[in-house]
């Protein structure tokens, strides 16, 4: 029951940090920006990215000092390691280029696991006001509670990464011709809320644990899994390419995206 309390006093805290931040986001949005390149042009970072990590970061530290932060935009970064007691994941800004761009289609994303198990996740579209969480058992968007809906993967439409599509990467472009088309968002937050509502059926992209910490938790709740195009449990130590899928489609869906792999 302590642990249970602990849980939920962790994610009632953690949705007002994340409602925090996109209010704070929302009220600066038109504010002049400092934009830094990382690893080449279109890897870009922000002063408001910065300052959301650091509002969050310390947010968790004051309420629980002994936790640890795997975090997006900190120079050197823990690990994820499954003997962590209390491990919080966070992407202050998830599609930095269309916060700085379109100034919409962006998220604040955020997760939380013990010992290596998701307890929960938070996703804020935050232009859309559209919070997307679990708990241990269920999914919600905002208090609305979330279910799978299912059809057929001939009758779906999936979410990609765009250079993984154009080049047939992992067969994605082969799979997606079994399918009535793809959508390409630029950002993996705003494409797992697609994923809950069930506007798409399988979201497939490279991404960093940040990525894809929060929505694979909570998709988890509705029957989703989470593999790499391999076929393997992601290992959060890398970028990696990854999919988010209906349990019962993935059989099908390998069956299309091995021919890349194997």
């Amino acid at each position: 029951m302590e642990n249970d309390l602990s849980v939920l006093t962790r994610l009632e805290l953690a949705k007002e940090w994340v409602r925090d931040a996109g209010n704070f986001l929302k009220e600066n949005i038109a504010a002049p920006l400092e934009i830094t390149e990382k690893t080449r042009y279109d890897d870009l970072v922000t002063n408001f990215d910065k300052e959301v990590q650091e509002q969050i970061v310390a947010n968790i530290l004051h309420h629980f000092p002994e936790d640890k932060i795997l975090a997006e935009e900190d120079e050197e970064k823990i690990r994820f390691d499954s003997e962590i007691p209390h491990l919080w994941v966070l992407d202050p800004i998830d599609g930095t280029t269309n916060f700085i761009v379109q100034k919409d289609n962006f998220a604040v994303m955020l997760a939380y696991y013990e010992y290596g198990v998701g307890k929960f996740g938070l996703i804020l579209d935050v232009m859309k006001d559209k919070l997307y969480w679990c708990d241990s058992h269920k999914a919600f968007c905002n208090q609305k509670e979330l279910e799978l809906k299912e059809r057929p993967l001939a009758q779906s439409l999936l979410g990609v990464n765009s250079y993984m599509y154009r080049s047939n990467s992992g067969g994605l472009l082969d799979l997606s011709q079994q399918t009535l088309g793809v959508r390409i968002i630029g950002s993996a937050g705003i494409s797992y809320g697609q994923l809950l509502e069930g506007k798409i059926i399988g979201y497939f992209s490279s991404l960093q644990p940040w990525d894809y910490a929060a929505g694979s938790i909570i998709a988890e709740r509705i029957g989703y899994v989470t593999l790499t195009i391999s076929g393997e449990s992601p290992h959060f130590n890398c970028r990696e390419r990854v999919f988010t899928a209906p349990s019962y489609l993935v059989s099908e869906i390998q069956k299309y995206i091995k021919k890349q792999t194997e």
